[in-house]
């Protein structure tokens, strides 16, 4: 009687970790693949050559936004929704809601993004604009990813959720390695070599 409460209990255990394990492994697929990827991009970073890609604008504000930026004095936050689109217009380059630094001459907008880098700089006084993007390519926008730099929340909130369900995988595996350790002698020391190896590598060669 005993033994079959056990076997019952077994079959209830491995049904529901294997749902979970390939429930988890498939939410987590394709974005551990990336992550895998762009981990040995990033550790071989110097070794990948990119061709970053410079774009430069110029353009003049009308008289009346020059005005109005003149006038705005001791302001800060964003550029005026009209003064915004504008640049968007004439530069490509889209400031709106983002925060600028205002100074007595100038207001500088810092627009990073993954994968590059942009800025617009507006002159208070003449209504000069100057706008510069930088793309660094493909490779350098999935290692933005990967390093949730400039990917705002969303991405982050996502990643966390990534995280979750990498964590839900290993913890499965673990369980289900642990129940069909007896069918398979090489289990635990395989587990403790997954642990001393980078153990040891990070004693002995990490200073």
């Amino acid at each position: 009687m005993r033994d079959t409460v056990d076997r019952q209990r077994r079959a209830f255990w491995l049904k529901h970790l294997h749902r979970w394990h390939w429930i988890s492994s498939a939410v987590s697929l394709v974005v551990l693949l990336l992550f895998s990827v762009t981990g040995f991009t990033l550790n071989h970073a110097a070794r990948i050559e990119a061709s970053p890609r410079v774009e430069r604008h110029a353009a003049t504000l009308p008289a009346p936004m020059v005005r109005t930026l003149a006038g705005s004095h001791g302001k800060s936050g964003p550029l005026p929704d009209d003064v915004a689109a504008f640049v968007a217009d004439r530069t490509g380059v889209d400031p709106a809601g983002h925060s600028g630094e205002w100074s007595e001459d100038e207001v500088y907008v810092s627009l990073p993004r993954p994968g590059g880098d942009g800025w617009v700089s507006v002159d208070r006084e003449t209504g000069e604009v100057e706008s510069e993007v930088t793309d660094r390519g493909w490779l350098a926008y999935l290692n933005d990813l990967h390093k949730g730099r400039n990917t705002g929340p969303v991405w982050s909130c996502f990643i966390d959720v990534f995280a979750l369900a990498c964590l839900v995988f290993a913890i499965t595996g673990l369980l289900l390695l642990k129940m069909h350790a007896g069918q398979r002698g090489m289990t635990w020391p395989m587990v403790a070599l997954g642990f001393v190896l980078p153990a040891v590598i990070a004693l002995i060669f990490i200073h």
